[in-house]
C-alpha cells in the first residue's frame, strides 16, 4: 500500500517539476476602448480624425507591439591575496655570579605567525533571441513601459522568457525593434519547467540536508 502511494506522488508531481504560472505583471496590454465617433461641424480639418502620413511604424500607443533583441552579455571576475607575517623572541640573563635553579631554558621564549590567503571569482552569463512585447503605459515624459513574455512547448515541458522595462521612442528602430542594451529598469526572466528543469535541480530530501549540514 506504501508503495503505491509513493508511486502515485512520484507520477502526480514528483517527475513534473514547477508548473508555469501566469504573472499578471507581464501580461499583454491591450489599446484603450475607441470613443464614440464625434460628429463633425462641417470644417474640412478635423483634429479627432487626424492621422499623420509619416508617423513610421514604430510603437508609441498602448497596445502597440515592439521587438526587444536580446543581446545581453555580462562578465565579472575579482582576485584577491593577502600575505602576512610577524616573529617575536625574548630572553632574560642572569648574573652569572649569582646560583640559580631555574633552567636557562626557562627564562627564553618567542612567537612566530605567518598568514597567507588569496581567492578568485569569475562569472560569465550570455542571452540572445527575440521577444515581442507590448506597450503598457505612456508616461508624461513620452517614455514607453513595455511587458511580456514568449512561451515555448518542447517535448519535456516549457521554456518561457519574461521582459519588462522602459524604452524611449528615439531608441526605436525603423524596423520597429530595440537592443535589450537600451531599455531601462529592465527585469529579464529566463527559466523552464518540466522534467528536464527538474532533473537539473536537488530534491527536497538532499536540500534540506544541505541546508542543515555544518560542513
Amino acid at each position: 500500500m506504501a508503495g503505491a502511494a509513493m508511486l502515485a506522488l512520484t507520477a502526480c508531481g514528483g517527475l513534473s517539476g514547477d508548473e508555469y504560472r501566469p504573472d499578471p505583471q507581464f501580461a499583454a496590454a491591450l489599446p484603450p476602448p475607441t470613443s464614440a465617433p464625434v460628429t463633425t461641424g462641417g470644417a474640412i480639418f478635423q483634429a479627432s480624425a487626424y492621422q499623420a502620413l509619416a508617423s513610421g511604424r514604430q510603437a508609441r500607443q498602448i497596445g502597440d507591439i515592439l521587438t526587444v533583441r536580446l543581446i545581453e552579455r555580462t562578465r565579472a571576475s575579482k582576485s584577491q591575496g593577502a600575505d602576512a607575517s610577524r616573529s617575536s623572541s625574548t630572553a632574560v640573563t642572569l648574573p652569572g655570579a649569582l646560583p640559580s635553579f631555574v633552567p636557562r631554558d626557562a627564562l627564553e621564549g618567542g612567537s612566530s605567525t605567518d598568514f597567507d590567503g588569496s581567492g578568485s571569482a569569475n562569472q560569465q552569463n550570455s542571452l540572445s533571441g527575440d521577444i515581442t512585447v507590448t506597450v503598457a503605459d505612456v508616461l508624461p515624459n513620452g517614455v514607453l513601459k513595455v511587458r511580456g513574455e514568449k512561451r515555448v512547448q518542447v517535448s519535456r515541458g516549457e521554456e518561457y522568457i519574461r521582459l519588462s522595462g522602459l524604452v524611449r521612442p528615439s531608441d526605436i528602430g525603423m524596423d520597429n525593434s530595440v537592443p535589450s542594451t537600451r531599455v531601462a529598469d529592465a527585469r529579464i526572466t529566463y527559466a523552464g519547467t518540466g522534467q528536464v528543469a527538474a532533473a537539473s535541480k536537488q530534491g527536497w530530501l538532499q536540500r534540506f540536508f544541505t541546508s542543515i549540514s555544518p560542513f
